[in-house]
Formats: C-alpha cells, sequence, structure tokens
C-alpha cells in the first residue's frame, strides 16, 4: 500500500513538472474569444467575423467574436489586457488604438507595447482626399492653390475627432504647407451626405466609402493614401505620385494579451495568417476596399513601431488630447 502511495505520488510530482515546463495551454472545449470593441455590423466586425470563421477550421475548436464596444475601442482593449494569457482571449483592433490614442489621450490604461503580444497583421485600407464634385480641383495641387486662398475650401471633414483620418489630413496640410480647419462630423455617412449637399468641400475617409461617391459622379478622390495605387481604386494617384510625400494605410490586427507562451501565440499566428491569406477571404474583403494581408508577430511589431513614429509627432503637434 505505502509503494502504491508512493509511486502515485512521483507520478503526480512528475505531471506536475511537466505541466510547468510546458507552460499553460487552453482547454480543449473553451472557445477561443476574438474580442472587437465595436458594433456588430460595422467593417472591423465583418473582419472579424470571416477570419474566426476560417480560424475555428484550422484550429479545430471554437472561436467565438464577443463585440464590446466603448470609448472607442478602449472597453476591449482594457477587457483583453485583463485577460489570462492562456490561448483563450484575443483582441482584434485597428490602428487607432495601438497607435493613436497612446498620443492623444492623456490617461490611457494600457500600454500597446508592454500589455499586448503582436499575434498577426490581417487587413489593410487606404484612407483617401476627395472634394465635393463641385469643387474646381482635379488633383491635389490645384486643391492646394484654392485653400491658400482661404475660405471655405480651406475646410476638410473627417467622421470622427481624433480619428486616423483627421490627423492623415493634418499631416498632409503640414506637408502641403497650407493650413487646413478640421471639421469632425458624427460618422461616415454624415461626411459623405455633407459632401453631397456642398456643406464641406473636402473629406479624409476610407478610400472605398470616397471611392463609391466619386463613381457616382458626386464627388471626385484627389490622392489614395497608400505606398502604391489601391487595387480597388487604380485610376486615383497616391499622395507620393501627387508630389505629397506622406503615405499610412490603416490596418487591423489580432493581439493577445502579455505573458501568453510563444508557442500558443505561434499557433494561434499560423492560424490568423492562413486565414488572411485564403483567396476567398480577399475576394470577400476586396468590395470593402480591404486588402487581406497576413503578416506575423515581428512584421506586424515592426508596422506598429513605423506607424508610432508616422503619428506620434503629428498628433502632438496638433494639440489634440481625447479625454480633455
Amino acid at each position: 500500500m505505502k509503494s502504491l502511495t508512493r509511486r502515485a505520488a512521483v507520478t503526480g510530482a512528475t505531471l506536475l513538472m511537466g505541466a510547468s515546463r510546458a507552460g499553460p495551454t487552453w482547454a480543449e472545449d473553451a472557445p477561443l474569444r476574438i474580442v472587437l470593441g465595436f458594433p456588430p455590423g460595422a467593417s472591423s466586425d465583418t473582419v472579424t467575423r470571416l477570419i474566426a470563421d476560417k480560424m475555428r477550421v484550422s484550429l479545430g475548436r471554437s472561436v467565438v467574436v464577443e463585440n464590446k464596444p466603448g470609448a472607442g475601442g478602449i472597453v476591449a482593449n482594457m477587457a483583453v489586457k485583463a485577460a489570462a494569457p492562456d490561448g483563450n482571449t484575443l483582441l482584434m483592433t485597428p490602428l487607432a488604438t495601438m497607435v493613436a490614442y497612446p498620443h492623444s489621450y492623456s490617461r490611457l490604461e494600457y500600454d500597446p507595447f508592454k500589455d499586448y503580444v503582436p499575434v498577426a497583421h490581417v487587413a489593410a485600407f487606404q484612407l483617401a482626399f476627395g472634394v465635393a464634385a463641385e469643387v474646381p480641383a482635379k488633383s491635389l495641387a490645384d486643391y492646394v492653390a484654392l485653400a491658400k486662398k482661404g475660405g471655405a475650401y480651406a475646410n476638410f471633414a473627417s467622421a470622427a475627432v481624433g480619428s486616423l483620418p483627421h490627423f492623415f489630413g493634418l499631416l498632409f496640410a503640414k506637408t502641403a504647407g497650407v493650413q487646413l480647419v478640421h471639421v469632425p462630423y458624427k460618422g461616415t455617412a454624415s461626411v459623405l451626405q455633407a459632401l453631397v449637399s456642398g456643406e464641406i468641400p473636402a473629406a479624409v475617409l476610407p478610400i472605398s466609402d470616397l471611392g463609391t461617391l466619386a463613381r457616382s459622379g458626386k464627388a471626385r478622390v484627389l490622392a489614395s493614401s497608400g505606398a502604391k495605387r489601391s487595387p480597388q481604386y487604380p485610376e486615383v494617384p497616391t499622395f507620393k505620385e501627387s508630389g505629397y510625400e506622406i503615405e499610412g494605410s490603416a490596418w487591423y490586427a489580432l493581439f493577445a494579451p502579455a505573458g501568453t507562451p510563444a508557442e500558443i501565440v505561434a499557433t494561434l499566428s499560423k492560424a490568423a495568417i492562413a486565414a488572411a491569406q485564403a483567396p476567398d477571404l480577399r475576394q470577400r474583403l476586396d468590395p470593402l476596399g480591404m486588402e487581406a494581408t497576413g503578416l506575423g508577430p515581428s512584421e506586424l511589431a515592426n508596422i506598429m513601431k513605423a506607424d508610432d513614429a508616422r503619428w506620434g509627432p503629428v498628433i502632438r503637434a496638433s494639440g489634440f488630447k481625447a479625454d480633455d
């Protein structure tokens, strides 16, 4: 009897030591939660659910999307920061919460570089600068000439104060050497209506939104923000092609809580990359004006660092603080 007890104790200790060496693993019956800080129906929700569907198959486990809207995505970021680093929780979030917010909030309660582990960069989309149909500008140079005269032509809109389009407009103004006045609206639909009605002469929005309006003859897209022309709108020149040395695409990416074991991150990353690179997913994102990417943790980390260096000075120079 004592011999059996000793063998059981040794066996139990061995199992505990093995578990310690292997690190925490997800429970096979636990779902993988992908937390998103925006409501159902938004383009971010569409991207997240498409990725989740693919990962569900490749991982062989339940994958659920949990919408936690609030504070422009901050509620979701905080929820994932507090989650156990066991591979059961991921954050899907846009560039803004990880790059812009640290420079535009005085009291942000998370650090994008310390509180999360990059998993995969899954999609990117370009911004664009457009003008109302009646504005007599066929190029960025034409628009800058008008704006330098002052008056209403110097106003540009975005869908929200503190958004990436807001700051991209300021970056363009600085590069072009012209004073532009930002006019924030509540949502993309409001900006598009303002352009159609002539209430605002110009706007910075995702290229898919401005491009759709332009193809109906109700606006003109003067430039796109990518390093190369948008595959969906190849007729639109980039800012660099137009003589202004700026670029900057927005993106969606997956992150895990800090402390998630490397082997779990690698497994999740592999599944997310495969999902983003699937031909049918690329076809589904194309009408949304998005390009599926599928880049790994190190590439995502480098993109974050580059974007932080690009947008930090612009946001700080603007003096904008979202929580003042």
